[in-house]
């Protein structure tokens, strides 16, 4: 009897294991390069909740990265951050390099949220932290292709994928800043 305990224990235990998603889909085990040139490690967010957002400045939801910007201001004290992924995926609207990018986003729109390196979202460049983003299979959580720029994506305080929202979801959406707000 106390020989089959065990054995069920084991059993059970294994099976805990194998249904944690571990690392392996969390958003921290990334690294990336910021739009000066300079990396950024996920892991250093852990314990925040992230909203990651692919922009463009030359788009007629650009007026969003003032959105952005004033949310950032808002919750930044309450252990939440958003990043952005500039991205030239959607007709052109982000031409320019890293530098004018930086240039325009830090002196134009006053952002002080991260910026990162101007990168792929979708396609046969995909960015892996994109790749990783849009497939369940590899957030294990949804799969939520980059519908257009500033297509949202919500990562919670562990690190994974809690939610895609479209491009035309506000910064200010109550359903962005009543998860924000939740414990």
């Amino acid at each position: 009897m106390k020989i089959l305990f065990i054995f069920l224990y084991l059993i059970f235990s294994i099976n805990s294991l194998a249904q944690d998603p571990g690392e392996e889909n969390s958003i921290y085990r990334f690294s990336v390069m910021d739009v000066q040139g300079n990396e950024f490690d996920f892991s250093c967010l852990e314990g925040e909740k992230i909203l990651i957002v692919n922009t463009a400045s030359k788009y007629m939801f650009t007026p969003q990265l003032n959105d952005l910007q004033e949310l950032y201001e808002r919750y930044k004290d309450r252990n939440f951050i958003i990043i952005a992924f500039p991205a030239n995926d959607f007709f052109n609207r982000e031409p320019k390099g890293n530098e004018k990018i930086a240039q325009r986003y830090y002196k134009k729109y006053k952002i002080s949220f991260p910026i990162m390196s101007k990168i792929s979202v979708k396609g046969d460049n995909i960015h892996p932290i994109y790749d990783f983003l849009t497939h369940k299979s590899k957030n294990g959580n949804i799969d939520a292709e980059v519908k257009w720029n500033f297509h949202k994506y919500l990562i919670d305080r562990n690190g994974y994928v809690f939610k895609s929202l479209n491009p035309g979801t506000k910064p200010f959406d109550p359903e962005i800043v009543e998860w924000i707000e939740e414990n």
